[in-house]
């Protein structure tokens, strides 16, 4: 039986995204420009364009879109753009002349600025289009005339569209590069894209699009000036700051007031409220394949570009932290419980009572555990829960909020690795330095965090479940590279070998050297 109501489900957003884009190309559509060629020559001088008619310049437009389909990175929109406006070569009329093209190009040219390839943007191809208008000779006749309006007017909407969606979102989508990557990433979407084809002051908006943020600045200055890290290669710093200023264009960044966040290559916590950080504590996050830095920005290949994640590294992500578990009990994956626990078992028989960890069986308590043949017993049959206290591996709470990977923020009893450079030393949840000084930071002083901090001491606790009265926004991130308070540029090893993977899909859009020498 087909499901009708689910059926229909899909055709709402379809409908509504039809709408809109039309809604966009008809506030951009312009009347049929019947002086088309009197404008054109009167603007080249070149005898050619006497002849030129909107309608069979529409007809060649309509040629070389299709020719041009394969180096359009979005055909259908630009096709329905220019359908929509007759074909009306806007930027060949109105740009022109008055030296918006070339100063578009040469925004494009200075890409590198950016650590981006001034190729992808066809800078060159642009202003060669542009000298041929501009020299009352170089165009010989009307058919090269209306081929070389189209594929100008082509090649500057999707170049413009393309440098406007690197410079706001990013070249790559994270998503698709990243197994364990589930923060809310904003894409570029059609109708955004047909806006920028509107755009009536090019010089403004060009402007207008230039990260802002002092982060990326920084990462920018850095690179035009060709820095040099300590202890690493010209090559190498060059590497990571390209790779950290893609995800500085990713949007993806915080936009709330408060919140916590992660940075997982810096061991790190921040309580961040309008803009500075309130409370900042060490942390210890799940381990990584590149801990040992294997591989770096310098030696790697082909194949690391792949993302292969361990299996206990921290998730990037963003959630809200709706509740904290004083005093929690441990309910033990599957995989560490026969990874870990049922191997420690089989040594000891005692060792599951000394941790107060009890075992179930069909949801069960099994009341004589130690008489249990671990060594032997099957991975899924049982059940492990440790009970609150000093040894629970969680320490004495939990920071609870909603995510696919089953992480939160906790507590633990095992502090020494806190005084550890590298910290990438968990199953894959965040250990926190100063757990109760977070709870005081998201409850506020007063009696609710008083009960808190009480529970945390006792000696035979009871696991508590409290809400906070307003959830708080978490952030756990992946940033290898960034300038602290005083404007120092710092730097910190891969240790999920996260930078190697984005470099690597990076490298085809890169400046070259020669680009990067010049800056």
């Amino acid at each position: 039986m087909i499901n009708l109501h689910l059926k229909k489900i899909p055709l709402t957003p379809c409908l509504l995204l039809f709408a809109a884009l039309m809604l966009v190309f008809s506030s951009c559509k312009k009347k049929t420009r019947s002086d088309l060629g009197r404008v054109l020559y009167e603007k080249t001088k070149n005898k050619v364009f006497r002849d030129a008619t909107p309608e069979a310049l529409a007809e060649v437009f309509k040629t070389v879109l299709a020719e041009e389909k394969v180096n359009v990175n979005n055909p259908k929109l630009i096709n329905a753009f220019y359908e929509q406006n007759d074909y009306d070569p806007v930027f060949v009329m109105d740009h022109i002349f008055n030296g918006d093209v070339d100063l578009t190009a040469t925004y494009f040219d200075k890409a590198g600025q950016h650590g981006l390839d001034p190729k992808m943007f066809n800078a060159d191809k642009i202003t060669a289009l542009v000298a041929k208008f501009k020299n009352k000779k170089a165009i010989k006749n009307i058919n090269e005339a209306y081929h070389d309006i189209a594929l100008l007017e082509i090649t500057m909407a999707n170049s413009l569209i393309n440098y406007s969606n690197a410079l706001q979102y990013g070249i790559l989508n994270p998503r698709k590069i990243y197994q364990r990557y589930y923060t809310e990433t904003k894409r570029p979407d059609s109708v955004g894209m047909s806006k920028i084809l509107a755009v009536t002051d090019l010089r403004t908006y060009l402007d207008s699009i230039q990260p802002k943020d002092s982060q990326y600045l920084a990462l920018q200055k850095a690179l035009m000036n060709g820095s040099t890290a300590p202890g690493m290669s010209k090559e190498e710093t060059t590497r990571y700051l390209v790779a950290n200023m893609e995800r500085l264009r990713w949007k993806n960044k915080p936009t709330q007031n408060r919140y916590v966040i992660v940075n997982i290559p810096d061991y790190r916590l921040d309580v961040m409220q309008d803009g500075a950080s309130i409370l900042n504590m060490k942390v210890c996050v799940g381990e990584g394949r590149n801990k040992d830095k294997t591989i770096s920005l310098v030696d790697y290949d082909e194949s690391d570009k792949v993302d292969r994640p361990f299996s206990r590294e921290t998730p990037q992500l963003n959630s809200m932290i709706h509740s904290v578990q004083v005093n929690p009990v441990w309910n033990i994956p599957q995989s560490i419980a026969n990874k870990e626990i049922m191997v420690e078992a089989a040594q000891d028989p005692y060792y599951l009572s000394n941790k107060n960890i009890d075992v179930y069986e069909n949801g069960k308590k099994v009341e004589d555990s130690e008489t249990i043949d671990w060594a032997s017993a099957p991975k899924d049959k049982y059940e492990f829960k440790q009970r609150p206290g000093d040894d629970n591996s969680l320490g004495k709470i939990k920071f609870l909020f909603n995510n696919k990977s089953s992480v939160y923020l906790h507590d633990t009893p095992a502090k020494e690795p806190f005084n550890w450079t590298m910290r990438a030393v968990s199953h894959g949840c965040v250990r926190v330095g100063d757990p109760q000084g977070l709870a005081r930071v998201l409850f506020g002083e007063g009696p609710t965090y008083e009960k808190i901090a009480t529970a945390m001491g006792e000696d035979n606790p009871e696991p508590t479940t409290i809400g906070l009265p307003k959830k708080m926004p978490v952030y756990i991130t992946y940033i290898t590279c960034w300038a602290d308070g005083n404007g120092v540029i710092q730097f910190r090893p891969d240790v999920y070998g996260l930078d190697v993977v984005l470099y690597g899909h990076l490298q085809r859009f890169l400046a070259s050297n020669d680009v990067l020498a010049k800056l």
